[in-house]
């Protein structure tokens, strides 16, 4: 009996190690979703799907873009795609209480995909997650409505600034090539 048991914790066990050694650095977080208890693990959640992770504001001149997000992440979502949002106040342009900003992105502009916890996305204080967009990137957000896309295997394919729009032809190019792979 106490064979079995031992057995059947360390099958549990390695799938455990081996699930997480399959998880790609990128989605090794576990995130709070916005104004919200609920956290998610990204992993869980995201491996082997096509993200696009953006610095949202609730306060910028690019903040109608959670329009196109939105429309960007309804169109390809059942191919693999997802949008997830973060806001961060580091350019001084998020609300201070995050219903205010939930209100924002739900009202206002009908957002449906994953939106995050407010959190730093550069400098020292940058969140884990940011950082390590940034590193294998080799950029930081720059401003609001920064863009990095991962694909399925976690690798970060590429970085578009503020000024890229959602529905942006090279955007959208790189994406479906993400998803084609």
């Amino acid at each position: 009996m106490k064979k079995a048991i031992t057995l059947i914790f360390a099958l549990a066990f390695s799938q455990v190690a081996m699930s997480a050694e399959q998880c790609p650095d990128i989605l090794k977080h576990a995130k709070r979703k916005l104004n919200s208890q609920e956290v998610v693990n990204m992993c869980d959640a995201y491996k082997g799907k096509t993200i696009l992770f953006v610095n949202t504001a609730s306060k910028c001149g690019h903040t109608p873009q959670f329009e196109g997000l939105e429309a960007l992440y309804n169109e390809y979502k059942d191919e693999g795609f997802v949008v997830l949002g973060f806001p961060s106040n580091d350019f001084n342009q998020e609300f201070s209480d995050e219903k205010e900003t939930a209100a924002l992105c739900e009202l206002t502009y009908g957002v449906n995909f994953p939106m995050f916890e407010t959190m730093s996305v550069r400098g020292d204080d940058a969140d884990p997650l940011y950082a390590k967009l940034a590193e294998k990137a080799g950029t930081a957000p720059k401003w609001n409505f920064y863009k990095y896309l991962v694909d399925k295997n976690g690798e970060v394919k590429d970085s578009y600034g503020s000024f890229t729009k959602p529905d942006d032809e090279k955007l959208v190019g790189d994406i479906k090539a993400a998803l084609a792979m």
